[in-house]
């Protein structure tokens, strides 16, 4: 029989000690030969990276000793940081953002010179005995510049341009003979959702690039991931049909009016991502007739194979409904995939039996399915009769029932980029909530991706807006359902979902409560003051700066802190270069000054977003312990407490 307890107070063994405990981080995958490489994010080693190996013998050991960290800071959100050729491994470390090279039986060794420099996206060009990839270059004045490079493998400070004069690349691609280059670039003020074009040029006999020619993409086409087939087709993601789909161009050497571009599954789904890492892979090309490749509909994501002679999609059954970072070789495909009750791991299908197998779990822990809420996709309307969407989890513990009649608190997750998207993934950290006796609400705002462009275009000049009104329309519609306790709700949200959860609670009266992680609340000081990745994202988001001052004055919460009358909670990583501390802390002495409940966590050594242990465990017991005492009720077990001002 189930005890019978308020919303909140209920008993869950799915504690943030476990969480941490058990975790890691899963990132970039590569084949090598018979080797799978990967790397693991170890909260348990203060955050560390580390790149591990799994042997066609099953074994797994780690590659990188410690210290070294594999991470690159290009664009400051990284991402390719390593590329692996015959054994040899070649990677960023993150202290120095030096390439190391090492092999199976050596210690890493420094390979590009003592610089201010940092490199990303790398392949390995075995004719000319050389790496290819993104240079982020810090040694002048003013912004990076950012060019793609070969680095001599003999010689690491023999590194000449290959290519040069745009704000950004990547994607750098060798043809299947080494005879030609194809990469992506684009400019400010553009994003690589918004705006981006495919190039491809002749490698000359002494390695430089000979002509150029643009093959796809502008400022208002977004080109993703390209790769070459085999057989020397070119193969890329575009989104001009509205939908991020399939493309091909067989001879890329013509000018582009003269060139054959074809579309080959065209669908209202999702083949492609917001490029806001490198090496994000939604496709491998297995041969000269085969893709596997993943795509999503209504935020579920789907395995399949590609028949590149008839065009034809065939879906792969699978029991993933989250799936990303695919690659392919022969009979192999990796990926990393999870769904509502499995936590993401990385997974091997074998296409000849179609056979999958768990390569690594992201955690090791066993959680019974008693104490799991499984996200119920939802549609639920919003401004200008428009919808928008969300994955809703109502509460969920096999040993607990509430009063009745009580209805249960409610937590609005709102997603960071603002151009990203939530998972249906196992998350623990909702799960953390639900097994509590919370109910959460994971929104796809207008401006998310997976919808097409014309729904990621909701957002342009309406940040602060429209996923504002999407998530106080989310806790409404569940409100007025009777889902949820319609005076307990909160929102919750880091980088740009805290920028969202700081308008929502300053601009709207639907919340009681919020916490922001490493949130926006001055849009003049992120214009003003963030690294040159972002530096011209408002321009689409809010408008064009300091032209339009007003817009930016007026939807920053800081500017509007008499508005707000609720409860908030902060939490800031002190090394924070995307959204500095000075934002969270001129907030925190508004509200203090106010009166109103407030508290403020702040972490040495953490940047934007937390990864050690005990920070993330902090943070997820100390968001809990806020609303334990702003929505009174009692906690089951003590957690570490916060200080919090005015209460």
């Amino acid at each position: 029989m189930n005890t019978v307890s308020p919303y909140g107070s209920w008993k869950s063994p799915i504690s943030s000690d476990l969480i941490v405990s058990g975790t890691v981080g899963l990132g970039q995958i590569a084949i090598d030969g018979d080797d799978i490489y990967w790397v693991e994010g170890r909260p348990s080693e203060a955050g560390r990276s580390v790149l591990v190996r799994r042997t066609s013998d099953s074994k797994i050991s780690d590659v990188t000793p410690h210290p070294f960290n594999v991470r690159t800071r290009v664009n400051e959100y990284g991402g390719a940081a390593f590329t692996v050729a015959g054994g040899v491994v070649y990677f960023s470390h993150f202290a120095d953002q030096r390439i190391y090279t090492q092999t199976l039986t050596s210690q890493p060794e420094p390979l590009t010179p003592t610089a201010n420099s940092r490199y990303a996206d790398a392949i390995v060009d075995k004719q000319r005995n050389r790496l290819i990839c993104v240079r982020e270059d810090h040694a002048g004045e003013g912004e990076p510049v950012n060019t793609i490079v070969s680095i001599n493998l003999d010689k690491g400070e023999d590194i000449q341009i290959l290519t040069q004069g745009n704000d950004f690349y990547a994607s750098p691609r060798l043809s299947p003979d080494g005879s030609q280059l194809s990469w992506i670039c684009w400019n400010h003020p553009n994003m690589p959702w918004d705006g981006t074009e495919l190039w491809v040029a002749e490698i000359n006999a002494n390695g430089s690039l000979g002509e150029k020619y643009l093959v796809a993409g502008g400022v208002d086409e977004s080109i993703f991931q390209p790769e070459w087939s085999p057989d020397g087709v070119l193969y890329f993601v575009s989104d001009k049909s509205n939908w991020w789909n399939f493309y091909r161009t067989v001879n890329p050497r013509l000018p582009r009016e003269q060139q054959e571009v074809e579309a080959l599954c065209e669908m209202a789904a999702e083949f492609g991502l917001p490029q806001w890492v490198f090496g994000m892979s939604t496709y491998g090309i297995v041969s000269e007739s085969k893709i596997i490749c993943t795509y999503t509909q209504q935020g579920l994501w789907y395995l399949a194979s590609l028949d590149l002679t008839t065009k034809h999609l065939t879906t792969i059954e699978t029991p993933y409904t989250d799936i990303s970072s695919v690659i392919g070789r022969g009979e192999t495909v990796i990926f990393m995939a999870g769904s509502p009750t499995e936590s993401t791991a990385i997974v091997q299908l074998n296409l000849a039996t179609n056979k999958l197998e768990i390569l690594r779990q992201s955690s090791n822990l066993s959680i019974n399915a008693g104490y799991l809420s499984v996200p119920e996709p939802i549609e639920f309307p919003t401004e200008k009769n428009l919808t928008a969407f969300g994955f809703f989890y109502p509460p969920k513990n096999q040993y607990f029932a509430a009063p009745a009649g009580e209805k249960p608190p409610l937590v609005v997750k709102s997603h960071g980029g603002p151009t990203a998207a939530t998972s249906s993934s196992m998350n623990l950290k909702i799960q953390y909530w639900t097994s509590r006796g919370f109910a959460v609400l994971d929104v796809n705002y207008g401006g998310s991706t997976g919808y097409g462009r014309e729904y990621r275009k909701r957002l342009q000049d309406s940040w602060g807006i429209v996923d504002v009104d999407d998530c106080t329309n989310g806790a409404k519609y569940l409100a007025q359902k009777g889902l949820v306790d319609g005076e307990r709700m909160a929102i919750a949200g880091g980088s740009a979902g805290g920028y969202t959860t700081l308008c929502a609670l300053t601009f709207r009266d639907v919340f009681k409560a919020g916490a922001s992680y490493y949130g926006v609340s001055d849009l003049e000081a992120l214009a003003t003051d963030t690294h040159k990745f972002e530096a011209r994202y408002l321009d689409g988001l809010i408008g064009p700066y300091p032209e339009r001052k007003d817009l930016y004055v007026n939807r920053s919460p800081i500017h509007s802190a008499e508005r707000l009358s609720c409860p908030v909670i902060f939490f800031q990583g002190l090394e924070d270069k995307v959204v500095p501390p000075n934002q969270a802390e001129m907030m925190v002495e508004i509200l203090k000054a106010k009166g109103l409940p407030v508290a403020y966590v702040a972490y040495e050594g953490e940047q934007h977003g937390f990864r050690r242990a005990e920070n993330i465990k902090r943070t997820l017991d100390g968001e809990f312990y806020f609303y334990s005492r702003v929505f009174k009720f009692e906690l089951a077990e003590p957690v570490e407490e916060v200080v919090i001002f005015n209460l």
